[in-house]
């Protein structure tokens, strides 16, 4: 590991299960998903809010218009931080899989949120992978997923990655980003097969095009080629629930880790989120939500 990263524990909150990190307006917005909590973390000097969301809440974004879209129990809503109103959008399997809640999702560069649910019971196939479109519109993007995770774009966004977790494969879909069409996927890499720890959960990139995975169970981040499939560089964490990544800091050159408590091991810091500094490198500012 290069001797000038530093690994360091920022902000007081202890996550039951920290997950989807956003950096946005100079603050990192996360989901406490266990915890039924969205928080806004300022890195620079530690500062939180928290908003209790009555709810497992899998994922967050912003929206232009203000306020944040989010996904989790009760499906896709609008959240209004200032008066708590919850809004919502759509809850495509409330009827026929109830066993089923969203989970991670990001913005596309066109402002369509895509964010995808999970089997509670880890039943196979039995989740999936769908798209709000700016007018509302919600398409089914991917079925026979089983736990929807990381998901990001390249930089002049013709492609898409995407992992669903317990198949340990990071896919690349051809991206259509005037319509958000995407066409049959192919495969980056197998964590499994690279022998790497844990399974790949959440995901971001970089601005030199480079894939950062979060392993959870496997306590550490990677940086993939997404060309050649190898591991190029990775960054071990003192607690086993690395759950997913953001780049982030005023030039998005910290790389923010949220993590969860496990259910067995007491790991000081476990919960908490981690920047990673000195790592050389940028991510690349997010999207919100046009809608």
């Amino acid at each position: 590991m290069n001797n000038n990263i530093t690994i360091s524990p920022i902000g007081s909150r202890v996550s039951k299960w920290g997950e989807g990190p956003i950096f946005w307006n100079d603050h990192l917005f996360y989901v406490d998903i266990e915890g039924h909590t969205l928080i806004q973390l300022n890195p620079e000097n530690g500062d939180e809010e928290f908003w209790e969301m009555g709810e497992r809440i899998g994922t967050v974004v912003p929206r232009v218009n203000g306020g944040f879209l989010c996904a989790g129990d009760s499906g896709i809503y609008t959240f209004d931080p200032i008066t708590g109103e919850k809004v919502n959008v759509a809850d495509p399997e409330a009827d026929k899989r109830p066993d089923n809640r969203f989970n991670d999702g990001k913005c596309d560069p066109s402002g369509r949120f895509w964010a995808g649910t999970i089997s509670t019971v880890k039943k196979t196939g039995d989740a999936n992978l769908y798209m709000l479109d700016k007018d509302g519109t919600l398409s089914l993007k991917v079925d026979e997923v089983t736990n929807s995770n990381g998901i990001c774009w390249n930089g002049d966004a013709t492609v898409m990655y995407y992992i669903d977790t317990p198949t340990k494969k990071i896919m690349a879909f051809s991206y259509e980003n005037v319509s958000g069409s995407i066409a049959q996927p192919s495969l980056v890499t197998d964590s499994g097969v690279l022998g790497l720890e844990g399974s790949p959960d959440g995901m971001t990139i970089d601005s030199e095009g480079m894939l950062w995975v979060a392993m959870c169970h496997g306590g550490l981040v990677v940086r993939i080629n997404p060309d050649s499939g190898k591991v190029i560089q990775q960054v071990e964490l003192p607690c086993v629930e690395t759950t997913a990544c953001a780049f982030g800091g005023v030039n998005l050159d910290r790389l923010f880790v949220t993590t969860g408590v496990h259910k067995s091991l007491e790991e000081e810091n476990a919960g908490k989120v981690f920047a990673i500094d000195g790592l050389a490198v940028r991510g690349v500012p997010a999207f919100a939500f046009e809608g």
